[in-house]
């Protein structure tokens, strides 16, 4: 699995660059979505490496996904910053067209 980012979403991440929070997690969210197989793929700064995070390829950041979550991600996407908000895709389409800086930065896990 392999994240690109473009200059314009590498511009943002730098500016919310937390020294105690480096990586970006990808993950399915589900809250609010009514159970566990409706939800957004997603992005989030993590501080934490967990037994079952596996690395997603990416040159710039370091990217980590919980191995159970994969099945909801593409094996190529692209992390793009348009209209004021982060956007996920793939080659097959759009994956979560709306992704806020504040959920990015300050957006808990589960």
């Amino acid at each position: 699995m392999k994240l690109q980012i473009t200059e314009e979403a590498l511009q943002q991440l730098e500016k919310l660059k937390d020294p105690d929070r480096p990586m970006i997690r990808l993950f399915y969210d589900t809250e609010g979505c009514g159970c566990g197989v409706n939800g957004l793929p997603t992005i989030r700064l993590e501080n934490e490496r967990r037994e079952t995070d596996i690395n997603v390829d990416n040159d710039t950041y370091e990217v980590i996904i919980d191995d159970q979550q994969t099945t909801f991600f593409k094996p190529d996407m692209k992390l793009d910053f348009r209209k004021g908000s982060f956007r996920l895709s793939s080659p097959d389409g759009i994956l979560n067209p709306i992704i806020s800086v504040k959920d990015v930065k300050e957006g808990a896990t589960v």
